[in-house]
């Protein structure tokens, strides 16, 4: 991840990608009672919010200072707290078996990590604990080219395919995995139609 990049992203008045939750995680989340959940690469935090709305107790981590500043912002308005990191998926302060939920929205590792990053980040997880992920397809490429205002990474190695997800999450039951072609409506960011992967899945069930 850009580092820079994304602080001047976030440095912006208004925020990146809105102030509302992300429509899948919205959905799924209500299905869990709430608990323990981590957010990596959280950005400006509205997903992390929303859930510290819900009754969730919420940690999230970025590698971006304005993304924080922006969620601790978005937080107080909202009278919730989260616990927030300046920090990469290699030095996490977490011990195993921490956390009940890992919500992976608009997640996208620099290529050559991101495998490392979720089998580290997998750790964190409790048995049958649950991920829901949302994210960019290696599809994409082609509705960005033709609609830049839909976002996301301009190399096909960071986008993810379901071959890919299948690998990182070989020891848990797939609740749900689609490709799917939908409309996005989040901030300056994310407008129009693009191509995703879908995941919901919990870890370890038959173990």
């Amino acid at each position: 991840m850009d580092k820079q990049k994304w602080n001047d992203r976030y440095k912006e008045s208004d925020f990146a990608f809105g102030t509302e939750p992300n429509e899948f995680l919205k959905e799924w989340l209500a299905q869990f009672p709430p608990s323990n959940i981590l957010f990596p690469a959280e950005g400006e935090g509205r997903n992390a919010v929303y859930s510290a709305q819900l009754g969730w107790n919420v940690t999230a981590f970025d590698q971006s200072e304005e993304g924080k500043e922006k969620a601790m912002l978005l937080a107080n308005q909202k009278k919730v707290t989260v616990n927030y990191f300046i920090d990469n998926c290699e030095n996490l302060p977490f011990a195993e078996n921490s956390f009940d939920a890992i919500c992976f929205i608009y997640a996208h590792f620099n290529a050559e990590k991101k495998a490392d990053y979720h089998t580290r980040l997998n750790k964190y997880l409790i048995k049958n604990g649950i991920v829901i992920f949302e994210a960019f397809s290696k599809e994409h490429l082609e509705y960005r080219t033709q609609n830049p205002n839909i976002g996301g990474p301009t190399d096909l190695a960071s986008l993810y395919s379901e071959e890919e997800i299948k690998i990182y999450y070989k020891d848990f039951e797939i609740v749900y995995l689609k490709t799917e072609i939908i409309n996005l409506s989040e901030g300056k960011y994310h407008n129009g139609q693009g191509s995703v992967i879908r995941f919901v899945g919990r870890k370890n069930v038959a173990k």
